[in-house]
């Protein structure tokens, strides 16, 4: 019979911790039996949960895990590719903060990879693609507020895009999961009316990663997609996937938005590097390894 020498409770939302107390959650189940190998008593909870004392420790399903004992854990975009870190920023996570050197990552490796995530996420879509002189802002929320983790709020760097690129098309294309307000809608809605350049626009993601020149955008995951359609990045705010893409500094915007305009960044090295090494990937034999390694990073007796 084990011995358990301490308590995680694993924090889920209604429908993930049904799937994991059935055992159908391939992620949460690898994570649970490496923890149980450690003599850790996994315990199961809803997010908003209370009844643990100060020794216990927590993993959290992507929103911030409580107390000093708390980790947070999360897909990486998609599965089977899962982090385990300790902040529920992206961008305070230590693959953003880590140095990538395409010359470390095999080229023919990496192209094999590339190949087959873009066939096995957008088929043939890849395939089809061009520059049409077109910008590409996928907005995310809060407009017209700018943020810790943002340069300027999201409709300053539309404004950025007409001011700074002024030979190209700009649409831009709201968020179907924001809820705006009248407001937001209303400065939307003057800038559109303002600048003949500027259209606003609803979904549409893989035509537009197909036809845009790049992508600028604060931190949208849209971003990350438009890699493996070999579309470079603008990023007005800070995130996990910025190592190939163009950073915005306010001082120097010119510059950012010339350089993103020529950069050919190699994509595959990056993907492979970015998830194949950085990520755990649920489905590779060392998922295991690589589960344990991350509890280790954060102190966690394994």
């Amino acid at each position: 019979m084990m011995t358990y020498n301490q308590t995680v409770h694993i924090l889920l939302e209604p429908g993930l911790l049904e799937s994991a107390l059935a055992g159908n959650h391939p992620f949460i189940a690898k994570m649970a039996l490496v923890l149980e190998s450690a003599g850790f008593r996994v315990e199961y909870r809803l997010h908003g949960d209370q009844n643990r004392t100060d020794q216990t420790y927590v993993l959290s399903h992507m929103k911030p895990p409580p107390g000093s004992r708390g980790l947070i854990f999360r897909r990486v975009y998609e599965y089977p590719f899962w982090q385990i870190d300790s902040s529920a920023s992206r961008w305070e996570w230590d693959v953003a903060k880590a140095s990538y050197d395409p010359a470390a990552v095999s080229g023919a490796e990496a192209a094999r990879f590339y190949s087959a995530w873009q066939k096995r996420l957008y088929g043939d879509a890849t395939h089809n693609l061009s520059r049409d002189g077109i910008v590409y802002v996928p907005l995310q929320g809060k407009l017209q507020e700018k943020r810790s983790f943002q340069v300027c709020s999201p409709i300053e760097m539309l404004e950025n895009c007409l001011a700074h690129d002024p030979g190209r098309r700009i649409i831009a294309t709201i968020h179907p999961n924001e809820n705006y307000s009248a407001r937001e809608i209303a400065a939307l809605d003057k800038l559109e009316r303002d600048n003949s350049r500027l259209r606003v626009e609803a979904g549409g993601m893989i035509p537009m990663l197909q036809t845009c020149d790049y992508v600028v955008t604060q931190n949208s995951s849209v971003a990350f997609a438009g890699y493996f359609f070999g579309k470079p990045a603008l990023l007005f705010g800070n995130i996990d996937f910025h190592h190939i893409a163009i950073k915005a500094d306010m001082t120097y915007l010119a510059t950012a938005f010339t350089n993103v305009a020529q950069a050919r960044p190699n994509y595959a090295r990056y993907l492979y590097w970015f998830w194949q090494t950085q990520s755990i990937n649920a489905g590779r034999d060392d998922v295991h390894s690589k589960i344990a390694a991350r509890f280790e990073r954060f102190g966690w007796p394994m």
